[in-house]
């Protein structure tokens, strides 16, 4: 049994094991990055990927299941950051701490690289967002902050402000799930 991500017109077919490997190096990225409110809400669907908690072959998700934001410019900053992440991972971030060789990790992430950014979300707005600008000295908590009063979970399976992954594993430095189960991707492997 596999899992597919999709998005973009395409999809991301994967073993377990590639799935393991694909989250793995991706989670190492994300949570390096991760800043504003929606990036946490990313997290947090990565870690909704782990398949030793899910259970095998019971994960993956559309790229259509995200909530990207309510206007051009917080679709264009939500898909940069996925960019960004696959980038950072690509780059080998992190990986001398996996344990293992990821052979084939190079290739699903630039698979997932390319798919979404041939996705475009509904209301994206690419000069909405200077890519150049992003980093930390142009983060500001306030300008990303999720809306007040109930939280609203988006259709489909992408976590909603007060499901983000803003937990840390202390262990293994990534974000993870707590208080929802207790450890992170890396902790439940073991």
């Amino acid at each position: 049994m596999g899992n597919v991500f999709r998005g973009g017109g395409d999809s991301l077919s994967l073993s377990n094991g590639g799935t393991d490997v694909f989250l793995d190096v991706l989670t190492l990225a994300v949570s390096d990055l991760a800043r504003d409110a929606w990036d946490y809400r990313f997290a947090a669907l990565l870690t909704l990927q782990d398949q030793n908690v899910m259970g095998r072959g019971a994960v993956g998700f559309d790229l259509e299941e995200i909530d990207w934001g309510t206007t051009g410019a917080e679709r264009a900053r939500a898909k940069r950051f996925v960019v960004r992440a696959a980038e950072l991972a690509l780059r080998r971030h992190r990986w001398e701490e996996l344990g293992y060789e990821p052979p084939y990790a190079e290739g699903y992430l630039r698979r997932f690289k390319a798919m979404v950014e041939a996705y475009e979300p509904e209301g994206y707005d690419p000069e909405a967002h200077d890519p150049e600008a992003y980093g930390p000295e142009a983060h500001d908590p306030e300008a990303h902050a999720p809306a007040a009063g109930p939280a609203v979970r988006h259709e489909g399976l992408f976590p909603g402000a007060d499901e983000a992954a803003v937990a840390s594993c202390v262990r293994h430095r990534v974000l993870s799930a707590l208080p929802f189960w207790e450890g992170c991707r890396f902790c439940t492997a073991s």
